[in-house]
């Protein structure tokens, strides 16, 4: 069996999306057995001049099903931060975008390859190949945003471990 643009980014998705709702819910009841506002977390940083913890997820969201959906439309735009979601709505992003990319099947989503993506950042446009762009440009910021909001929630106390990270992992069977 030939490894496939699915194999590369939708079950990769999928797996990370998986351990990002779990150190979600996690991490939630930690801060409310420890009495900590969630809303605190939502706002939260590692350092001054990163964006907080909210676009962290929105972002992960937003690399995984918006990087699919770029694929079939061709146009990727930035994400905007997403001020109104406090952190159920954080954790409902992360289900919604899980459920979407568990309908797309391999079929469809290999029949991607060789298509074209603009990513459009202002004046600017950067021409990709649909798997230059998942590859080179959407899993890398996925998994980047996908650790720092692991990172953040650890930052602020939330008893997570390298598993809680990896999620479900694909084993021979």
């Amino acid at each position: 069996m030939a490894f496939s643009l699915y194999d590369a980014t939708v079950a990769n998705y999928l797996q990370l999306l998986g351990a990002v709702g779990g150190f979600l819910e996690k991490s939630r009841a930690h801060f409310q057995e420890k009495g900590i506002d969630t809303a605190e977390i939502v706002g939260a940083a590692i350092a001054p001049d990163m964006l907080p913890f909210r676009f962290q997820i929105v972002s992960v969201a937003h690399h995984s099903r918006g990087a699919i959906q770029a694929a079939e439309s061709g146009v990727f735009l930035p994400t905007s931060d997403r001020p109104d979601l406090d952190y159920a709505g954080l954790q409902a992003l992360v289900t919604e975008a899980r459920n979407e990319l568990s309908a797309r099947t391999p079929e469809a989503v290999n029949a991607l390859v060789g298509g074209d993506i603009t990513f459009k950042v202002g004046d600017r446009a950067l021409p990709f190949t649909t798997e230059g762009f998942l590859m080179s440009f959407s899993l890398p910021n996925f998994f980047f945003h996908a650790t720092t909001a692991y990172d953040i929630l650890r930052h602020r106390g939330a008893p997570l471990g390298k598993r809680d990270f990896i999620g479900k992992m694909t084993l021979k069977r």
